[in-house]
């Protein structure tokens, strides 16, 4: 397995992965209508080069996203495995590897709002939950907010 900068030409294909991977944990044909704009990856955005996939034997597998929030910090956008990945070290991989770009870009700490279902994995990263935050695409929905030192 590899992980490897994305390319703007995968920006559907990344898409898709982020939506089967949220669609995983069962949420309803509403939240995943009103999580569209979160699960969706631009080639703009892929061309900001903080983008990482995992690929396995040719196959995208994972996708992982940055943005800097400031000279410090920098927000995990996306982290998803495609389901059959899941529970087989490709979201260790491809955390590892995101952690790493924005630290080589001087950032000391990495803000996640996290899916309740994915909390237990960032915290066996080695993030800690810091509060409860708002959702960036669920109105009134609250969501753990972990933070993870560089």
């Amino acid at each position: 397995m590899i992980v490897r900068p994305a390319r703007p030409d995968e920006a559907g294909l990344l898409t898709a992965l982020c939506k089967r991977s949220k669609a995983h944990w069962g949420y309803d044909a509403d939240f995943m209508a009103k999580s569209e704009t979160s699960l969706t990856i631009t080639p703009e955005l892929i061309a900001g080069g903080n983008i990482l996939v995992a690929e396995d034997r040719g196959h995208v597998v994972g996708v992982a996203s940055l943005a800097a929030i400031d000279e410090n910090t920098f927000d995990l956008l996306h982290m998803f495995t495609e389901p059959n990945a899941i529970g087989t070290g490709v979201g260790r991989l491809l955390f590892r590897n995101v952690a790493a770009l924005a630290k080589g870009q001087g950032a000391k700490l990495l803000s996640i709002l996290a899916d309740p279902n994915a909390e237990a994995f960032y915290t066996r990263m080695g993030a800690r939950k810091v509060s409860m935050a708002p959702s960036d695409a669920i109105e009134g929905r609250l969501l753990p907010l972990l933070e993870f030192d560089l």
